[in-house]
């Protein structure tokens, strides 16, 4: 039998544009170039993919669970209009200061993630633009790589001492996953 093979992606920042009033409806979810071509790639060469995102902007009032599931409805139904499909999207709904053990960096959501689909996390890629992307990616012992969208050019500038593969975008982190397999 054929071991399942998955990346996981942070949503705002690397799927979508990312907003510092946060992203709080379909209207003002919009892919980056080349997000959604990227998860069709990875689809094609394998991979499943898998969302994996804190939503502290439920926390703090700024939109509903029904919004929440209509952007992520728009994302899927885009991603699937370019051959892609993403399996499965695990969110914190929680704020900073709420001291959960699923927001990123706390690898809560990961450690569910593996658990429920029985996989190895030292084969597991892990696509994020922020520092706490990365931190929850190691946390689990996967493999993180940071895209410069987003956040990512930021966090790069304020973590010169990274030591993981850095990316332009999705679509290049993408190519550079499947040209491994």
């Amino acid at each position: 039998m054929v071991k399942q093979r998955f990346v996981v992606l942070d949503r705002d920042g690397v799927i979508n544009q990312d907003s510092d009033q946060f992203i709080k409806s379909p209207d003002e979810w919009l892919p980056i170039p080349d997000s959604l071509e990227a998860i069709a790639l990875l689809n094609e060469h394998g991979y499943k993919v898998v969302v994996i995102t804190n939503q502290s902007g439920l926390a703090r009032g700024l939109f509903d669970k029904a919004a929440l599931e209509a952007i992520h409805n728009k994302m899927i139904t885009t991603a699937q209009q370019l051959g892609g499909n993403i399996e499965a999207i695990y969110f914190c709904p929680h704020g900073p200061n709420d001291n959960c053990h699923c927001r990123k960096p706390k690898p809560g959501l990961f450690q569910q993630f593996i658990q429920e689909y029985q996989i190895e996390p030292e084969k597991l890629y892990c696509i994020g633009d922020s520092l706490r992307d990365l931190q929850a990616a190691l946390a689990v012992h996967a493999k993180p790589l940071l895209v410069k969208t987003g956040k990512g050019n930021q966090t790069l500038q304020q973590n010169l001492e990274l030591a993981i593969p850095v990316f332009p975008d999705l679509y290049a982190a993408s190519q550079f996953i499947t040209s491994q397999s």
